[in-house]
């Protein structure tokens, strides 16, 4: 299992601190949400904090835009090099175009589906995918409880990702912990997103992180 902590629930007194902390501790990604206001109701961080995440991180990048004019924002982040960029499926009226556009400046491109959105939405997309990204909460919040039904999904979009492009991987984000991981891991996911039990976990982020995978 890959562990990407989102820096959602870190510090921002002290950012460079709690990045360096989870690349020291074990983990594989670090995750970054980028909320507009619009798409969703909440208002994050832009190119500026994101630059001296990705100067303080020894770990590549797994940016997550939760925004509207998706495109705007992929050039914004793009000069940072992330690896991975992800997309929300429900915003983005010409996603073979962005998967396309992602590619061409060197990064790996994601989409996200949201917890009502069906897997098979995405179906003659996969081929061109690196990894997709299910909510198991409702974006915009850190913290929220994990919605039990993105089990099931994970098991529906793995036998797609099995016919259409078996090295696509499928990342988990929302209410992750070291019970619900189990679950997640026998539905076929490999990447899990966990921020407010990395961060807040009273043993610290290194242990966090180890008792994930």
């Amino acid at each position: 299992m890959l562990v990407a902590p989102s820096i959602l629930s870190a510090d921002f007194g002290h950012l460079a601190r709690d990045v360096e902390a989870i690349c020291e501790g074990g983990c594989d990604l670090v995750h970054v949400d980028v909320m507009d206001g619009h798409f969703v109701p909440n208002l994050t961080i832009g190119p500026v904090v994101v630059e001296a995440v990705e100067k303080a991180a020894t770990k590549p990048l797994d940016i997550h835009l939760m925004v509207e004019n998706s495109s705007f924002f992929v050039d914004l982040f793009a000069p940072l090099k992330p690896g991975y960029i992800s997309f929300h499926i429900e915003e983005e009226k010409h996603p073979h175009r962005l998967i396309q556009k992602i590619r061409s400046l060197g990064i790996k491109p994601a989409i996200t589906l949201n917890p009502h959105t069906p897997p098979e939405t995405i179906e003659f997309l996969l081929e061109y995918l690196d990894m997709v990204l299910l909510m198991s909460v409702n974006p915009g919040f850190g913290g929220q409880k994990f919605i039990p039904s993105v089990i099931e999904k994970a098991k529906r979009l793995k036998a797609l990702i099995e016919k259409r492009n078996p090295k696509c991987l499928i990342e988990v984000d929302g209410g992750v912990n070291d019970e619900n991981v189990k679950e997640l891991k026998a539905a076929g996911v490999d990447v899990v997103v966990a921020g407010s039990f990395v961060y807040k976990h009273p043993a610290g982020v290194k242990e966090a992180i180890a008792s994930l995978k």
